[in-house]
C-alpha cells in the first residue's frame, strides 16, 4: 500500500461498517429463524392429521346421538343381560386342542369310504369356468410353497404330479388335514420337516375349486373335484397329519 494514501480514520470506519454489516446480516438470520421456527414434521405426523379430525366428528356425532346419561342407564340392563346369557357349547374340529381327549377321539374315528369318490368321471368331462376363476384365486396361498405354476418350491411340483391327477379323496385329505412325511412326486422324493398345514378354514366350495385348478393347470387335465365329495370328508377335519400310507396309490 502506498503510504502517501494510508488515511487510519478511512481504515477505521471500513473496519466499523464491514462489522456492522455482519453484525446486522446476524440479526436478520436470528429474526428469520426465530419467526419461522417450529417442530419439524414428519410423515407419520401428517398422515395422523386427517384421523384426528375424523376423530373429532364422530365423537361429535355419538355425543349428538347418545348422551353419557343414556348411556349410563343402558348400562345395568346390559350388563344383567349379559350376566343372565348362558354359554353354549360349539365344538369347531379345526380349533380342537392337539393331544385332547377330543383330537384322540376324532383320530380314531373310522376312515370314510373314498371308493366311489376315486372312481372319478372322465378328464374330458366340462369344468365350469367360474370354478376355475375361484381356484385360481385360492391357488394364491398355495403358490407360496408349490411355485405360481406349479414348479416346486419350498413343496413339491404340482406340474405332472401323479398324486394331483390321481384319486380325488388324497387330495381332499391333505388340504383338510396337512401332510406330513416323506413323498415321492414323479421319482424325487420330498420331505419338508414340519410338513403341510392343514387349510380346513376353507369352504367346501373353495377346497374342490382350488383343487379342481390344479388338477387342470400347469399341464395337468383330471376331472375336477366336486363340493360334496369334500363335504364326506369333513370329518377327517381335527385329525393329525396325513401321511403318505394313509393315502390311495396314484
Amino acid at each position: 500500500m502506498d503510504p502517501s494514501r494510508d488515511n487510519p480514520f478511512l481504515r477505521f470506519a471500513t473496519y466499523w461498517w464491514g462489522l456492522g454489516t455482519l453484525l446486522i446480516f446476524a440479526v436478520l438470520v436470528a429474526v428469520v429463524w426465530l419467526f419461522n421456527r417450529s417442530e419439524p414434521t414428519s410423515l407419520e405426523d401428517a398422515a395422523a392429521v386427517p384421523r384426528y379430525e375424523t376423530r373429532k366428528k364422530i365423537e361429535a356425532a355419538q355425543v349428538a346421538s347418545l348422551s353419557q346419561e343414556e348411556i349410563q342407564k343402558a348400562i345395568p340392563a346390559a350388563a344383567a343381560a349379559l350376566l343372565a346369557s348362558k354359554p353354549v357349547a360349539i365344538e369347531k374340529p379345526e380349533q380342537i386342542v392337539p393331544g385332547s381327549a377330543t383330537a384322540k377321539k376324532i383320530a380314531e374315528a373310522p376312515a370314510v369310504d373314498t371308493t366311489a369318490m376315486d372312481a372319478a368321471p372322465a378328464a374330458d368331462e366340462p369344468i365350469d369356468p367360474a370354478v376355475m376363476e375361484l381356484g385360481k384365486a385360492s391357488y394364491m396361498i398355495c403358490s407360496a410353497c408349490h411355485g405360481m405354476e406349479g414348479q416346486g418350491g419350498i413343496g413339491p411340483p404340482l406340474a405332472g404330479s401323479e398324486w394331483v391327477a390321481g384319486p380325488i379323496s388324497n387330495l381332499i385329505k391333505i388340504q383338510l388335514r396337512g401332510l406330513v412325511g416323506g413323498i415321492t412326486v414323479k421319482g424325487v422324493e420330498y420331505n419338508i420337516p414340519g410338513g403341510m398345514a392343514a387349510l380346513a378354514y376353507q369352504t367346501d366350495d373353495q377346497v374342490a375349486a382350488v383343487l379342481t385348478y390344479v388338477r387342470n393347470s400347469f399341464g395337468n387335465k383330471a376331472s375336477a373335484v366336486k363340493p360334496d365329495q369334500v363335504a364326506a370328508l369333513r370329518s377327517e377335519v381335527g385329525k393329525p397329519q396325513v401321511k403318505r400310507e394313509e393315502l390311495v396309490k396314484p
